[in-house]
């Protein structure tokens, strides 16, 4: 069993339902500028397992996505520093959980969602991955 992670995606940018169609290929996760979470991308191994939260509007959890390629030269990054995974679509989430939820949720206080809200892509322990499964009802 991999390890678990949360990526953020402005859904007017990139939604669950553009990652829905992007089908078995998946599609580039990049476009990370931020030194900490493009680490996070390089510790992706292939088959870990992503909850997508819709930043910005909406603000939830809506889907799990799978890594099918681990880190690469991101193309859209001139300086050729900064790299991209590629992800698969593999579900949405029955139940939207809410970053409100989230906070009000003792259990999950630690979380980086929370603590790092600038923060686009972090590890998630696999008891708060539970418990947001469990949450969403999936």
């Amino acid at each position: 069993m991999g390890q678990k992670w949360l990526m953020k995606s402005e859904p007017d940018v990139w939604s669950i339902d553009q990652q829905k169609k992007a089908g078995a290929k998946g599609a580039p996760w990049d476009g990370v500028r931020n030194y900490q979470a493009a680490k996070n991308l390089r510790g992706m191994k292939k088959g870990d397992l992503c909850f997508f939260y819709h930043s910005n509007i909406g603000k939830e959890i809506v889907g799990i996505v799978e890594v099918i390629k681990e880190s690469f030269l991101d193309k859209t990054d001139k300086s050729g520093r900064f790299v991209a995974v590629q992800v698969k679509f593999k579900e949405k989430l029955k139940r939207n959980v809410t970053l409100e939820e989230v906070k009000n949720t003792k259990a999950l206080s630690h979380l980086s969602l929370i603590k790092q809200s600038r923060l686009s892509v972090m590890p998630i322990d696999s008891k708060s991955w539970k418990i947001i499964n469990k949450m969403s009802n999936t």
